[in-house]
């Protein structure tokens, strides 16, 4: 299990490194799972490319009391910094609405943060708000790239009829229901 944990977390920091480069300053997991993402994968990106990038991570309520009172934990993020966000998914969203103006509203500048872009592990291709797909919508929203190391088409398309530990798992039954649902809910 830890090995398949490092493994994807260094997936995480190669994708990051191909799509972003090493041009940033702190790498953002919007809280909760992106909360462990951003510490973890700091240590694989500092590891495969020589580089020490910041963590950041917000907490859904601030802490008021204790050394590490307040929203963030980590890094604080400064004027001029350069800003990766990391999650696992993102079906809605809903996380970015939240962190974005978190991330903006600790510069007295706001324009002098810049957010490079936001790395995903799978791009769910589901209708957002509206009928784009929620990494698009971010994009058109908030005007910058939002990646995912892989699509669910590509999961579907790597695991249909493919057997798997002496099982398939996506056989005809499972395909035709996925195919389906992406006919009424899929955006891409």
């Amino acid at each position: 299990l830890y090995e398949d944990f490092i493994q994807a977390i260094e997936i995480y920091a190669k994708a990051i490194y191909e799509n972003y480069g090493s041009d940033f300053d702190v790498l953002f997991g919007p809280a909760y799972k992106g909360i462990p993402l951003s510490v973890a994968t700091v240590i694989a990106f500092s590891q495969l490319y020589g580089k020490e990038i910041r963590y950041c991570s917000n907490r859904k309520e601030a802490k008021d009391h204790g050394g590490d009172a307040g929203l963030l934990l980590g890094s604080s993020i400064k004027e001029g910094d350069k800003i990766v966000i990391i999650e696992d998914v993102t079906t809605s969203g809903k996380s970015i609405e939240e962190t974005f103006p978190i991330i903006k509203a600790q510069c007295p500048n706001p324009d002098n943060i810049e957010i490079k872009g936001l790395m995903v592990s799978l791009n769910r291709q589901e209708k957002g708000k509206g009928e784009k797909s929620a990494l698009e919508e971010i994009t058109d929203l908030y005007g910058f790239p939002a990646r995912a190391i892989v699509s669910m088409s590509e999961v579907v398309e790597e695991l249909y009829n493919k057997e798997v530990n002496g099982k398939i798992l996506i056989d005809d039954k499972l395909k035709s229901a996925i195919d389906a649902y992406y006919k009424e809910y899929g955006a891409e």
